[in-house]
């Protein structure tokens, strides 16, 4: 069955906008003509595509859809590319990350593509865990993911790992950890999470012997401000060194010690043949590799899913 391009790009921007009429805006027609494309391709494959709520959401089809629109976007790119054709917009590329690497080392690399492509970014921040599913609801055309197996339709690549260390401020150690760093001196001090589904914090304290629920603890949900936070003695945190170094200089900040966390990433993009997806994935490896400790032979070659 053929889905027209126009139509499945209407469902896509249904969902990014949140409404009819924002979408209307975006596509430069009318909120009827979007209700009226939307009921043609429901009617055409027989099944709902948008849940009418407040904000609209898709459903398992329509996620389905806005994949295929994602898709189309891509190779209409390339084609009039290749064709010499006029295009009226750049090659939008939504990619999902988590906020640790768009801090450390990520924009460099993505600058470095955007001078040389005509490709827009949209940045979608969310926990490394988390990320894939962006990836896999067509949120993303790619995304810097914890998950090491392939999502469907997809090529994976490693990036190497983030490092993580036990950091808290002088004034907190001498406040919570003045006879050394024990069970019951860990269990009774503050600790920051970055937000809920934050673990790195529970991983160093089931190493250290202490129940992860115990502490109480801060969420302070953006890289930058949950490294003030420990810095300023609100709790202790994980931290990649990279983000402490300059804080250890100036004595700002102590290790707490071991055990040192690594957080393997991998880059994660649609298996498209495109240039643009082509390059980018080739200046985030690069920088990913430069920036992140490696695990054993780097892999140049990505894996497609099965």
């Amino acid at each position: 069955m053929w889905i027209a391009p126009e139509l499945a790009q209407t469902v896509a921007a249904i969902v990014d906008e949140k409404s009819f009429d924002a979408a209307a805006r975006r596509l430069r027609i009318s909120p009827s003509a979007v209700s009226q494309r939307l009921r043609a391709l429901e009617s055409q494959l027989g099944r709902v595509l948008i849940i009418r709520s407040r904000p609209v959401r898709a459903t398992a089809a329509g996620t389905t859809i806005v994949r295929l629109a994602r898709q189309y976007e891509v190779i209409g790119h390339e084609a009039s590319i290749a064709l010499g054709l006029e295009r009226r917009d750049r090659m939008h590329v939504p990619i999902a990350v988590n906020a640790d690497s768009l801090s450390l080392w990520l924009l460099p690399a993505l600058e470095a593509v955007a001078r040389e492509h005509d490709v827009t970014f949209e940045l979608l921040r969310e926990d490394e865990d988390r990320t894939a599913a962006l990836l896999e609801s067509g949120s993303a055309l790619a995304a810097i993911t914890s998950e090491e197996n392939p999502i469907a339709g997809c090529t994976v690549t490693p990036l190497g790992a983030t490092e993580y260390v036990a950091f808290a401020s002088p004034g907190f150690v001498d406040r919570w950890f003045a006879r050394g760093a024990t069970k019951t001196s860990i269990a009774a001090a503050p600790v920051i999470e970055f937000d809920r589904s934050d673990d790195l914090q529970a991983q160093w304290l089931r190493a250290n012997g202490v129940d992860p629920e115990t502490p109480p603890r801060h969420y302070v949900p953006a890289s930058e401000d949950y490294a003030a936070a420990v810095r300023l003695g609100m709790g202790w945190g994980m931290l990649p060194p990279a983000q402490a170094a300059a804080a250890l200089e100036r004595g700002s900040l102590v290790p707490l010690g071991a055990p040192d966390i690594d957080e393997s990433l991998f880059w994660q993009q649609w298996n498209i043949t495109s240039p643009a997806l082509a390059a980018i994935r080739e200046f985030v490896v690069r920088g990913a590799r430069a920036a992140l400790r490696q695990q054993g032979a780097p892999q140049s070659v990505p894996r497609p899913s099965a």
